[in-house]
């Protein structure tokens, strides 16, 4: 069942993301943003459990965009336990999130996938979106030092 993220789940939040990524990242920095992010109305941290584990998170930002002159929610991380795919979870976890963007005043839900994820692309064109855009990015070294 699905419930908004507390502070107990950064462990589980954490290990998924790392999976996501297929990377480790810094526990400490990444709990850091977690918490700060659970603090933040801006943002919405939606986790799948099951017998009290964490087997899927959907975390979510809203933001007023000047170039679209309306407030959008935008899916900055999604994943569910590679064990626990094609059981609905996802899309479940995905109708609740447009759910609570419409909530929190959203007229778009949007996300950004790496290249290699066909699955991921192939559900998002599945579950009603379109590809839209292509996002660029460029790794700003001073970022790394900077204190969160």
């Amino acid at each position: 069942m699905y419930r908004k993220g507390t502070e107990k789940d950064c462990k589980a939040v954490y290990e998924l993301i790392c999976a996501l990524e297929d990377s480790t990242l810094p526990f400490t920095r990444f709990s850091d943003i977690y918490r700060e992010q659970l603090r933040d109305r801006r943002y919405f941290c939606l986790v799948w459990e099951e017998g009290g584990e964490v087997m899927g998170v959907l975390n979510l930002r809203f933001e007023k965009q000047l170039h679209r002159a309306e407030k959008v929610a935008e899916i900055l991380e999604f994943v569910v336990q590679a064990a626990c795919r094609s059981r609905g979870i996802g899309k479940t976890m995905f109708d609740e999130a447009c759910r609570i963007a419409e909530e929190a005043g959203c007229t778009r839900l949007e996300v950004d996938s790496n290249r290699r994820r066909a699955d991921a692309h192939r559900f998002y064109l599945r579950e009603g979106m379109s590809l839209t855009h292509a996002k660029f990015t460029k790794s700003l070294k001073s970022g790394l030092d900077e204190e969160l």
